[in-house]
């Protein structure tokens, strides 16, 4: 473990903490940054938390977040998932900077504050609250009750708007102010007020003019992607959209331009080279055809961004027992990894717009019968290639090359790079038919996922999204090197603020 990674004092174990974005409004009149407008009284305690040995992120608003994030967004939903988690992470990291030997801002430069102030964790952690609480009230303002109650029931007073680096709360009132300045026209939309647009906006909205060749009714290029008509078995019935194309033109941290990672060109995926595209269809049915429990298992956790990239920080972040700035410094460093790792991926899916197994598997076969999968508690059957799904659902953006693998990838290698180690030991427990696709059915007895490498788990990361029959396999080997690469960026960046030298 490198030097910088911990200031000496082993920390309790620690779970990850990885978040959703929502929209909405709150009962409490802010500024532009989530800074209450009105004064309060001071809060009182509700239960005990300990300023000097704690960790306010985990500890106070851990407990709190992961339900308003699951609300606001859907597990599988990447792109926002990884673009709140990596804001967060980001003010964290500058509202302790001042108190660390030599970490500097990513989005700020807060000066530096005696070592006498670092003694004990009780001015990070106050730094910390405040980071949290603004970050949180902007990402999520219609929880700001809840983000008050929070703050008050372990004696801050939710409405101090101090921006001064002379007190902790000052310190994080800013950091989280520094990184909304820096990242809300980064390229994603985020206010939706793209181009000027005044009114009705419209967050996240694509400005790049996307469209798919093909549409969900007319399949006019068999090489391109083809929006589906999904449901959620309502009745109602919608078309998807590709979701935030615009993130291809976001601003990275660790690299300044994503055609850097240019994927290799997927030519199996070209209808026109016949035998390749055919047997990239016949491989995706042969798979949807013998899937075990422990595969079907393995793809709902590594399609859950939450559970599965979260169980990973958590597990490292556990194992080595690092103290406040080593779990922050962590987390930085994975959630920097995953956030520019999204971006190569969505730069090549817009570069290549290629076809899904969903598509292909109907072009090669139409409704001939092929034997495979034949959806929730059917098992293997011989079933009309016009009625074959996926064990996962099919996102909504083109194939090549694939997200999950990229954000698993440039984890693995990143927190790998910062630990010094490939070892981690990671356990997602599964009850007895608690599946999310096959409910009641699957697993038919309860399961223990385990990985004690992270090149084991990067591994199955990838399988999954293949066994789940979503992904070709080009598209996972193609993720997998180029993850690590941007992987071992994110560590060297976040590394060289952390000793300052930037």
């Amino acid at each position: 473990m490198s030097a910088w990674t911990v200031n000496g004092r082993p920390g309790t174990p620690r779970r990850s903490v990885l978040l959703g974005i929502a929209a909405g409004t709150g009962a409490v009149a802010t500024d532009g940054f989530g800074l209450a407008a009105r004064p309060a009284a001071a809060a009182t305690p509700r239960h005990h938390f300990d300023f000097d040995k704690g960790n306010a992120a985990l500890d106070v608003f851990g407990p709190v977040s992961g339900g308003p994030a699951r609300a606001a967004v859907a597990p599988s939903d990447a792109s926002l998932i990884i673009r709140f988690a990596n804001l967060v992470a980001h003010a964290w990291f500058d509202a302790i900077a001042p108190y660390h030997p030599t970490a500097v801002g990513i989005h700020s430069d807060l000066g530096r504050r005696p070592a006498s102030e670092a003694a004990t964790n009780r001015n990070k952690n106050i730094a910390l609250l405040y980071a949290t609480y603004r970050m949180y009230n902007f990402l999520l303002p219609g929880y700001q009750q809840l983000w008050r109650d929070t703050m008050v029931s372990v004696g801050m007073d939710p409405d101090d708007a101090r921006e001064d680096t002379g007190t902790p709360a000052g310190i994080g009132n800013l950091a989280a102010r520094h990184v909304l300045e820096s990242r809300l026209h980064d390229g994603m939309n985020q206010l939706g007020d793209h181009g000027g647009r005044e009114y009705n906006r419209l967050a996240y909205a694509d400005y790049t003019g996307y469209q798919p060749e093909n549409t969900a009714y007319r399949l006019r290029n068999p090489s391109r992607w083809q929006p589906l008509v999904v449901t959620k078995g309502n009745g109602i019935f919608q078309v998807q959209q590709f979701v935030t194309p615009q993130l291809a033109r976001v601003r990275p941290y660790s690299y300044s331009d994503p055609s850097e990672f240019r994927a290799p060109v997927p030519r199996a995926s070209n209808h026109h080279n016949r035998a390749e595209y055919r047997r990239q269809v016949d491989d995706i049915l042969a798979m949807s055809a013998s899937l075990t429990d422990e595969q079907k298992m393995k793809c709902e956790m590594f399609d859950d961004k939450f559970l599965s990239l979260g169980a990973a920080v958590g597990s490292a972040s556990d194992a080595a027992r690092l103290d406040l700035d080593g779990w922050i410094h962590l987390h930085t460093v994975a959630d920097t990894a995953t956030f520019d790792a999204s971006i190569f991926a969505w730069y090549n899916k817009v570069v290549y717009d290629t076809v899904r197994p969903h598509t292909a598997i109907r072009h090669v076969y139409g409704r001939k019968p092929v034997r495979a999968w034949g959806g929730p508690g059917k098992g293997t059957v011989s079933i009309p290639a016009d009625q074959w799904r996926s064990y996962l659902g099919t996102p909504d953006h083109p194939e090549y090359p694939s997200g999950s693998t990229s954000l698993c990838s440039a984890e693995a290698q990143s927190v790998r790079r910062f630990l010094g180690t490939d070892a981690v030991d990671i356990r997602v427990s599964r009850a007895a038919h608690s599946s999310a696709v096959e409910p009641d059915v699957t697993p038919r007895q309860p399961l223990e996922l385990h990985w004690t490498s992270w090149t084991d788990w990067t591994r199955d990361c990838g399988l999954s999204r293949f066994w789940g029959g979503v992904h070709f396999m080009p598209a996972i080997e193609a993720s997998w090197s180029m993850g690590r690469k941007i992987g071992d960026r994110a560590y060297e960046f976040v590394r060289s603020h952390i000793e300052g030298e930037v």
